[in-house]
């Protein structure tokens, strides 16, 4: 089928232009302040030490309500989701890619099974654990602005033993063992792919959430020093975004890795300290 044939040729442009798209519309979308009424930029600060601007912080502190109802509790679960998909998409693409570049040849080798899935399938399970990691980051949000440790204004650590004792927890977990087993299945696509294939759409969707998990266990600590910088502060997203984005697709990301644990714990250490 030449028109079948076509298709499949085109398949990795296609995927390489859906990821930047969506990729652009999302951070667009958390730019724009993702819903809540405030520009991000307007919630962006470069202190070092932003737990002293929260208490006297004003804007969005008058729209976050001390009880969250369905409607906030669904903006910010989208919030999250948005950021993240924003933030891991990047660093995400080089093992989509792959996966559509494997599921093209299986297709066209005639593999049954592997016609009834799709790159699609593959993404969506890898998304859809960070929509879980969402839902918990949304829920925790609530939690620390209950106990006054996180800012309703520019939703940041406004404790300053809290920022300094999650910096240096955050630093430790990237030198944990933990953190560079998942972070090997990250920076392998290839042998990923290779030990966990699955034919079929169902085969897709596994192998998807299985990199969502091992993408979570890799990233999930930086994601919470979102608190410590503030949810919404453009600068704390986009330099987390390429630190994930270095750890996982640089020769030498490993060592990143474990250098930036290294700054994080002396940044935690200066601010108990200060």
């Amino acid at each position: 089928m030449p028109a079948l044939e076509r298709l499949l040729k085109r398949d990795g442009a296609v995927t390489a232009v859906g990821l930047f798209v969506l990729c652009a519309l999302t951070w667009m979308y958390i730019a724009a302040g993702a819903g809540l009424g405030m520009s991000a930029w307007d919630m962006t600060t470069m202190a070092l030490l932003p737990q002293q601007h929260a208490a006297g912080s004003s804007g969005m502190g008058a729209m976050t309500p001390m009880s969250w109802g369905v409607r906030y509790w669904l903006l910010m679960i989208g919030m999250w989701w948005t950021m993240m998909i924003a933030m891991m998409t990047p660093s995400a693409a080089p093992t989509i890619l792959l996966y559509a570049q494997v599921h093209r040849h299986a297709v066209a080798q005639g593999a049954g099974p592997a016609r009834h899935a799709s790159t699609a399938t593959f993404a969506a399970g890898y998304f859809v654990m960070w929509l879980l990691f969402s839902f918990a980051a949304a829920a925790l949000q609530l939690a620390l602005q209950r106990a006054g440790i996180v800012s309703a204004a520019t939703m940041g650590a406004q404790v300053r033993w809290v920022s300094g004792a999650a910096l240096i927890v955050t630093g430790l977990y990237q030198l944990s063992p933990l953190k560079n087993a998942c972070l090997s299945h990250c920076r392998a696509p290839a042998a990923f792919l290779s030990r966990h294939w699955r034919p079929g759409r169902v085969g897709a969707l596994r192998l998807g959430i299985l990199h969502g998990a091992y993408c979570i266990g890799c990233c999930w600590m930086l994601m919470a020093l979102l608190f410590v910088g503030g949810v919404m502060n453009l600068a704390w997203i986009a330099a987390l975004s390429l630190l994930v984005l270095a750890e996982k697709v640089l020769a030498v990301g490993r060592w990143v890795g474990r250098a930036a644990g290294v700054v994080l714990i002396a940044w935690g250490a200066a601010i108990l300290l200060g």
